[in-house]
């Protein structure tokens, strides 16, 4: 089985269909940093022009997942797992698709082992 640099919960993959079906195309973009801190963010694909200084982690659900290139170079040897919580009071404090359904995504992340970033290295030469 292929070793994923990015992965959501179950809980996730639920509201991100929900979302597609509600929006169509999707794509995450996590910042290096700016208002919305370093949460990962949900837009309609068409939406959002991605930086060109970021980087492709993979996909979750069928949408690409980028993130800033200082990040991923921070998170180049963990797996970033994408979370989602209740959130009925974030209403208009993020720019991410899910706020207006009360939902907040957020990433957790773990340390790839030694034989599981061997087998990542492998994958993507």
């Amino acid at each position: 089985m292929p070793i994923k640099r990015v992965v959501a919960t179950p809980e996730a993959q639920k509201i991100i269909e929900m979302l597609k079906e509600k929006y169509g195309e999707l794509v995450f973009n996590q910042s290096g940093g700016c208002c919305d801190g370093t949460a990962p963010m949900c837009f309609e694909k068409d939406d959002f022009y991605v930086p060109s200084r970021n980087v492709k982690m993979g996909e979750i659900c069928g949408c690409e997942f980028f993130i800033d290139k200082d990040q991923f170079e921070y998170f180049r040897h963990s797996q970033v797992i994408v979370d989602v919580k209740e959130e009925k009071g974030a209403f208009g404090n993020s720019f991410s698709l899910e706020i207006d359904e009360g939902y907040q995504f957020l990433t957790k992340s773990r340390i790839f082992t030694d034989e599981e970033y061997a087998q990542l290295e492998k994958q993507e030469s």
